[in-house]
Parts: C-alpha cells; structure tokens; sequence
C-alpha cells in the first residue's frame, strides 16, 4: 500500500506543477494587462488634465467667437474651428457613399476570396503615410485637377484617408447580420438589390454611424495632409468659393508652437488645442454611444 502511494503521489507531481505554473503564468499576465490599462489611462488622464489647465482659461466666448489677428497671436480661433469643420464634414459626406458602396459590394456580390483580396487593399491604403496622401493631394487635386490649394482638395484628401475606416465598419456591421435575414429576404423572392434596400442597409444604420464619426475623428486630427492641399495659415476667415483655402485648428496650432513666443501666443496654442482635443473626444464618444446602444438592444 505504502509502495502504490508513492507512486500515486510522483505521478501527481507532474500535473500540480504545471498547474502552478499556469496559475502562475495568469497572475503574470493579469498583472502585465492591468498595468498597460492603467498606464494607457493615466496617460490620457494627463494629457486631458493638462490640456484643461493649460487651455481652460482661454475657452471664452470671445476666444471661440472672434477671428484671429496678428498671425494668431491675438484675436479668437473662429476661422480655425470652422475650418476644422469644412474638412472634416465635408470629407464624411464625400466618403461616406463609396464606402458604402465598397462595402454592400464586397459582401454581397464578391466571393469569399475576392473579399479577401478587397480587403487587403483597404487595409494597405489605411497604412500610406499621412505626407504621401498630401503630396499625391497636392499634385492630383491641386494642380492636374486645377482646384489649388483649397477646402475642396482637402476634404478630397481627407475622404480618400478616412475611407478604410469607413469600409470597415460598414462591413462588420454588415457580417453581424443573421443570415436568417437574408433567408428570410430571399424566401419572399426579393432580389440582391431589394435585400439589400429592405434588410441590409437598416441593420446597418449602426456601423455606418459609427464608421462615419470614427472617420471625423482621424479628419480631424490629420496636420500633414491638408498643409499640402488645404490651409493657410492666416489670413482667411470663411471660404466663399470652391478654391478658396482655410485656416484649421491644426496648423493653427504647428503655427503658433513653432514660431511665437509672445505669452498670449502661448495661451492660444493651449486654448486651440484643447478645443481640438474636445472635438475629437465630442466624435469618439458619440460612435462608443451608437456602439454600445445598438449592443444594449440586441
């Protein structure tokens, strides 16, 4: 008896030390997760309280309502905020149709290895830096086109960058749909295109929403597209044509940090980047609440 414990017990062994070793291993890497959350969160945490004691005193009626004067340097942000806005409104409505279109075809007409093949060229042009998309802006929209630099070659620029974002959205929103809908479409003899009007895109209002205000997000934070293309970086309020440029809050902003060095300069870089960073925050909260509100009532 003695004899068939021992071995019982070195057959154990083996099995009690890797499951220490695997409670061991989760600790660690709970550990490791939750400290790069709270890194992650702490560092926004600084950067938003940062903004807000240096740019809080600056967001007055009149710093949001005034044109700017002497280069920036005095005056309010007015121009810049709806320059900001032109760009990134007009790139959503520019680019909100093909991705659309891009999406609806890639699910419903391409085969499962074409989708592959579309996807990846999403995914290739979601990864073109930044300077390249000004640059082929700048030649394509600005000179061969004839539009200059203008709001319009911006917000031309800006839809080809936030399209990816778009796209994908669109079509994970499109491949949450229960196939029973679409059983249920073609049992009643509807044909793609009727599907796709009655079905398809109402259960999917959600992620083209969210789509289309996480493509805002990143029109607004884009600097080294619409420098090529878009702004100037004093001197214009409202454009009033198709070829005229504007000014944005973020060049605005690479303005006045590079060049001034007057105290009231400084407050105005601080105040311009706070209402850039509430913009872009107003954007990614409003697509976390059309997320999580579909989420809530599926």
């Amino acid at each position: 008896m003695v004899g068939r414990a021992a071995r019982l017990e070195g057959e154990a062994s083996p099995h009690m030390i890797t499951r220490r070793r695997r409670k061991l291993l989760g600790v660690l890497l709970h550990t490791l997760v939750g400290s790069i959350t709270v890194i992650s969160v702490m560092a926004l945490v600084c950067i938003v309280v940062v903004m807000v004691t240096k740019g809080g005193a600056m967001l007055t009626w009149e710093f949001l309502s005034q044109p700017s004067r002497a280069f920036g340097a005095e005056g309010g942000i007015r121009s810049q905020i709806a320059g900001t806005l032109i760009l990134a409104m007009g790139a959503g409505l520019l680019s909100l149709p093909i991705a659309l279109g891009t999406a609806l075809y890639q699910s419903e007409y391409l085969t499962p290895q074409l989708k592959s093949v579309a996807m990846r060229f999403v995914y290739a042009l979601n990864g073109v830096p930044t300077i390249l998309f000004g640059l082929f802006g700048y030649l394509v929209f600005g000179l061969y086109l004839g539009f200059g630099i203008s709001w319009v070659s911006g917000a031309l620029i800006l839809a080809m960058m936030i399209l990816p974002t778009l796209v994908v959205s669109i079509r994970e929103a499109i491949d949450a749909i229960p196939h029973q809908y679409r059983e249920a479409g073609l049992a009643l003899g509807m044909s793609t295109a009727q599907l796709i009007r009655a079905v398809i895109v109402p259960q999917s209002v959600h992620g083209i929403i969210t789509g289309l205000l996480l493509g805002l997000v990143r029109a607004t934070g884009e600097t080294a597209a619409i420098v090529f293309t878009a702004t100037t970086f004093s001197g214009v309020d409202f454009p009033r044509s198709l070829d005229e440029p504007v000014t944005t809050l973020q060049t605005h902003i690479l303005l006045l940090s590079q060049e001034a060095v007057h105290p009231s300069a400084t407050d105005a870089v601080w105040g311009a980047a706070l209402m850039l960073m509430i913009l872009v925050l107003c954007f990614s909260m409003g697509a976390l609440m059309v997320r999580s509100r579909f989420r809530v009532e599926v």
